[in-house]
């Protein structure tokens, strides 16, 4: 499911003239995004005279539109090509002869598991708690190095993902204040 959302982003960075990702991406004012080269390949091929339009929706321009590159899609593009690297590298640590590629990465076992291995993670009650994130080389960086325990909180005092531990630890005092005000009705606002 979440492979098929991953496919799903990544269709909206195909380009419809070489049906590839984008390379150097430009958004023509109608809404659609071309690579810089094919859209003005494409323009040029057809010596179009005014007005030019889009290969997609044929919308005209009475000029030609003056590209720019869509920082906002390279930079995504840039991030899915990374993310893509780091997902399709990942192996199961739990199949022997061959590897398969692993869909899921679990916190408690730190280990990566193929969709045929994870069935257990869904089936047996004894693993059914466990923390599972997207299939991950790096495990390790989303434990506490302190607790042992998944970074799964994200503290806005210290701008940074904490496990519940670190967050008991550090902010206990704001916890207890917090409970003692639901408690007997006060507001944050208000003195009581």
């Amino acid at each position: 499911m979440a492979e098929s959302a991953a496919s799903q982003c990544e269709d909206q960075f195909i380009c419809s003239v070489c049906l590839d990702r984008l390379k150097e991406p430009v958004t023509i004012p109608c809404g659609h995004s071309y690579c810089m080269s094919c859209i003005t390949d494409c323009w040029e091929q057809k010596e179009q005279e005014p007005p030019y339009c889009c290969p997609q929706c044929r919308e005209s321009f009475s000029q030609r539109p003056l590209l720019k590159k869509n920082t906002l899609i390279a930079e995504m593009m840039e991030t899915l090509q990374k993310t893509s690297l780091q997902t399709a590298a990942v192996e199961c640590d739990v199949c022997t002869t061959e590897k398969s590629r692993a869909v899921k990465s679990c916190l408690q076992c730190l280990a990566s598991f193929c969709q045929t291995h994870l069935q257990l993670h869904y089936q047996s009650p004894a693993f059914m708690k466990h923390k599972l994130v997207q299939a991950s080389r790096n495990i390790q960086e989303n434990i506490c190095l302190s607790h042992k325990k998944p970074l799964d909180i994200y503290c806005q005092d210290d701008g940074q993902c904490v496990c519940y531990l670190c967050m008991i630890d550090n902010h206990a005092v704001l916890i207890i204040i917090f409970i003692l005000h639901k408690c007997i009705g006060c507001s944050f606002d208000s003195p009581c």
